[in-house]
């Protein structure tokens, strides 16, 4: 079996002087870098938790995860298909519920691509192919709920 290992660094930038004295003694914003990236992504948590809403929070993260995955495998089964895609747009939307001891879970991702291809008639196919790239995305894969997804196929 072929195995693929990721590392990435986050540091914790939201020390304001007294570290973690009490839960509003510090911010909670760090950077997330990985070797050879262009840029960090500056992150801090939820403005629920106390958090930056400038930056991005690890359940924003999480959600551009299984987005971008799904639109990789998408495009990449499209190319194989002879599926010419133009532009692909995805507003995905997410529900995590919090529990009474402060933890949470997701339990619902929704996928709302919107996909413009050249050729009318593969856009049945182009609109299918979304099952099979959810079927194949290593994010959703990992999640313990169905990701659904809403596409629409434009064809121009």
């Amino acid at each position: 079996m072929k195995t693929h290992n990721y590392k990435i660094k986050l540091e914790w930038t939201g020390n304001l002087g007294e570290g973690t004295l009490d839960y509003k003694s510090y911010n909670r914003n760090h950077n997330i870098v990985a070797e050879g990236k262009y840029t960090a992504i500056n992150g801090s948590s939820d403005p629920a938790f106390l958090g930056d809403p400038t930056k991005y929070n690890p359940e924003d993260l999480f959600l551009s995860s299984i987005s971008s995955c799904h639109m990789l495998w998408y495009l990449h089964l499209c190319s194989v298909n002879k599926i010419i895609v133009t532009t692909y747009i995805d507003n995905a939307t997410g529900t995590m519920e919090e529990t009474a001891n402060g933890s949470g879970k997701f339990t619902t991702v929704t996928l709302h691509p919107v996909v413009t291809i050249t050729d009318e008639k593969m856009a049945q196919k182009a609109n299918d192919l979304h099952e099979e790239a959810n079927k194949l995305c290593f994010i959703a894969n990992s999640c313990n709920f169905k990701i659904a997804h809403n596409s629409k196929i434009i064809v121009k």
